[in-house]
């Protein structure tokens, strides 16, 4: 295998989300500048659930229109446009526009429209467009996808968003008919504030911007690089649509041969991709896929301030980068170990949600979850962050190697049932959290709990 085109393939990988990740982690820094605040957050979640016509659009056009929807050209216009929303956001982003009588940020809520636009749709055209490369390189864009979360985390780092200090807000306010108890009491009260950041928001979205020019280039030279060329597996798809079709029995046995994990059957026991799998089976590995992408994408990440931050700001900021970092450890453990067993595959979910339920419920029991004053406490939450990141994005690589193996339509539903997913975790999510407030914030300076 050529390690450049693994380069490529990582690079890819990293430019399909980097743009909402990235505003993910600065929003710190631009809630106190912008008059939505800490609603933003809730803005953001709805956005990119409207995003989602993009991926419907390419699904829909797969399923009625097979082979005339150009993919390469649809992944050159979303990098583009990619790379021009976040250049624009750089720009733009503190402008406000008074609408309904009172100061909002159009410029900021349309540009992450169109970037959530980019990185929705990428999830149904980048997938199958590795249908082209050998099968080894799907999970190599795995883990370039899981390095979209952590390369703008540890630049945000570097920024210092989200480093907090207590400070003492009150000791000034000395009234001389205030006792000595009262003044001593108000002096104990501290306050969570936000240290300046090395650097602004504007060369951050400007290096997001850069990102997108480096996935941009990556995709180039995948489609005209000669190395590249000589990686391409034998019976190319053009514009979703295969240019060999029917492999006989004996080609069927020649690739099982070649990688020991393919499923191969005498019999089609489908009619989806190579009919390797049952109809059950099928709706088995789809259901999987939908449930880890709405724990992973949306209703764990929703709460994660809510789990952690009772347990102090250095056990959330350990937890946020432990998590980035699993996500493309995940993915390195899978290309030596591609386990396709469908029973692991449900043993791994088991776990996953079962960790997954342990931070919900801590996030629930906010401000005052278990063990909130014990050293064990901020081990426990800061562990489960990482099994359950670990756990899960090992299955999501998973699967995506096993739908590969079924074909271009079958990674077309794969990214859109990922898509769903995340959408139905949204629908859930986002009226618990910001309507109904079953949530409670957790503050890093005081604890009262007993």
């Amino acid at each position: 295998m050529s390690l450049f085109t693994h380069v490529l393939a990582c690079l890819l990988g990293m430019g399909s989300w980097v743009s909402i990740n990235g505003l993910w982690v600065e929003l710190p820094l631009l809630v106190p500048q912008i008059p939505e605040g800490w609603y933003l957050p809730s803005y953001l979640s709805v956005l990119i659930q409207m995003a989602n016509v993009g991926p419907l659009f390419v699904t829909l056009m797969h399923r009625f229109q097979p082979g005339k929807l150009n993919e390469t050209a649809v992944i050159y216009f979303i990098i583009g446009l990619g790379t021009v929303a976040s250049l624009l956001l750089a720009l733009f982003w503190k402008e406000t526009t008074v609408v309904a009588g009172a100061p909002r940020s159009v410029a900021l809520l349309v540009l992450t429209f169109f970037l959530s636009t980019v990185d929705c749709t990428s999830s149904v055209t980048f997938l199958p467009f590795m249908m082209r490369l050998k099968p080894q390189y799907l999970t190599t864009y795995y883990i370039g996808e899981g390095l979209s979360g952590l390369l703008p985390a540890l630049v945000a780092l570097v920024q210092g968003v989200g480093v907090v200090d207590c400070v003492n807000v009150t000791a000034a306010a000395w009234a001389p008919n205030r006792t000595a108890a009262a003044a001593t009491a108000a002096a104990t009260e501290l306050e969570a504030r936000y240290q300046p950041a090395n650097f602004s928001p504007e060369v951050f979205f400007y290096f997001l911007s850069a990102m997108m020019l480096v996935c941009l280039a990556a995709f180039l030279l995948l489609n005209h690089h000669p190395a590249v060329a000589r990686e391409r597996r034998n019976g190319d798809y053009t514009n979703g649509v295969k240019a060999t079709h029917g492999r006989s029995q004996a080609a069927e046995r020649g690739a099982a041969r070649t990688d020991p994990f393919r499923v191969v059957n005498a019999e089609p026991r489908s009619g989806f991709g190579t009919g390797a799998y049952s109809a059950r089976e099928v709706l088995y590995i789809f259901g999987i896929l939908a449930w880890v992408n709405a724990l992973t994408n949306v209703v764990v990440p929703s709460v994660q301030s809510y789990s952690c931050l009772p347990y102090g700001n250095k056990a959330y900021h350990l937890s946020a980068t432990m998590a980035a970092v699993a996500n493309p450890l995940a993915c390195f453990v899978a290309v030596f170990l591609p386990i396709r067993s469908l029973l692991s595959m449900g043993v791994l979910t088991c776990l996953g949600t079962g960790v997954a339920a342990y931070i919900v419920s801590m996030a629930a029991l906010s401000p005052c979850p278990l063990l909130v004053h014990d050293t064990s406490g901020v081990v426990l939450i800061v562990s489960a962050w990482i099994v359950f990141i670990l756990t899960l994005s090992y299955v999501k690589v998973i699967i995506g190697v096993i739908l590969r193996d079924e074909g271009h339509s079958a990674l077309v539903w794969c990214g859109a049932v990922v898509q769903l997913g995340s959408l139905l975790g949204a629908v859930t999510m986002f009226p618990l959290v910001s309507v109904y407030s079953l949530f409670s914030s957790g503050d890093p300076c005081n604890s009262k709990c007993p």
